[in-house]
């Protein structure tokens, strides 16, 4: 399979690895970016490589607890400038479809569309709103949580970054406890709540990168396979602490565990976390053509 010239551009893009690097592995791999990201990783040359890619595009993420029904809503709609998300009128659109999201519960973003909104359905609204704003917006993903427990939103840097969180057995004046639990997600992206929950093939994908990694180093020569394996076992342990968040070092304190610090506060459920735009690209121009399109349609 061959590859072109920004493919090689986007595998150094997630990757962080260098150009050549990167020619080479997709070289070596036949064009496939998968296999190339896996090679860089076993080669030393990058870190794990993020399925979602670089975040391009421009929008909000926020939150919405439902006071009547409890229903907890992370939500993310996008548009095509920084200036329009910014703007108190998109907030205020993320803002409405969260409320009905808690309040109806839709499957998906096909049914949030049907929902009622201020008179119309949320589809017309988001057309309206299109029309008024004059960008392009579109509901992007959404995720609800239903409890008889307690729920914690975080938003960062005003939407960049929306966290959830479910805690079930909450303690009076824990509180504190759970915001921070928030901020954790925030800023060091778990991907599980406990290594009980990294599925098989996870851990056998990296297994197979450490091993590899091992063999591919020169002080390992002479240790057998065998051996090798187990010093893999035992890395796992470094695998875990940084991809499950009950095994993550908390960020106020690292000489403690998230665990730790929990304690029996309360008992951590599940938790989501958005990323505004996350595996999204946004289109962009030269400015001379950008402006030479602009006189040109001037002219007609």
């Amino acid at each position: 399979m061959a590859f072109t010239a920004k493919d090689v551009v986007e595998l150094r893009d997630k990757s962080g690895a260098g150009m050549l690097d990167c020619k080479k592995a997709l070289t070596d791999a036949n064009g496939d970016m998968e296999k190339a990201a896996e090679l860089l990783r076993e080669r030393g040359i990058a870190k794990a490589v993020k399925k979602e890619g670089r975040i391009a595009a421009e929008g909000v993420v926020g939150a919405y607890v439902c006071a009547k029904c409890g229903a907890g809503v992370l939500l993310e709609i996008n548009c095509e400038s920084d200036f329009v998300s910014r703007g108190e009128k998109f907030h205020g659109i993320v803002d409405s479809v969260a409320k009905v999201v808690a309040e109806n519960k839709p499957a998906d973003v096909d049914a949030l569309l049907n929902c009622k909104l201020e008179g119309a359905t949320v589809k017309d609204f988001i057309t309206n709103a299109t029309a008024v704003i004059g960008e392009k917006i579109s509901i992007r993903r959404f995720v609800i949580f239903e409890t008889k427990g307690k729920i914690e939103t975080y938003i960062h840097m005003g939407g960049k970054v929306g966290v959830m969180v479910e805690a079930e057995n909450f303690k009076a004046g824990a509180e504190e406890s759970l915001h921070d639990v928030a901020l954790q997600i925030a800023a060091s992206k778990p991907s599980y709540l406990v290594p009980s929950e990294v599925p098989a093939e996870v851990l056998e994908k990296e297994k197979e990168i450490m091993l590899v990694q091992m063999q591919n180093d020169p002080k390992n020569a002479n240790k057998s396979k065998e051996i090798l394996e187990k010093i893999v076992a035992g890395k796992l342990g470094k695998y875990y602490s940084e991809n499950c968040l009950m095994e993550q070092a908390f960020v106020k304190d690292d000489s403690q565990k998230v665990s730790a610090v929990i304690g029996d506060k309360f008992k951590v459920v599940r938790f989501a976390r958005f990323e505004m735009g996350e595996g999204l690209e946004k289109k962009s121009e030269n400015l001379q053509d950008e402006v030479a399109k602009q006189i040109e349609a001037i002219k007609k």
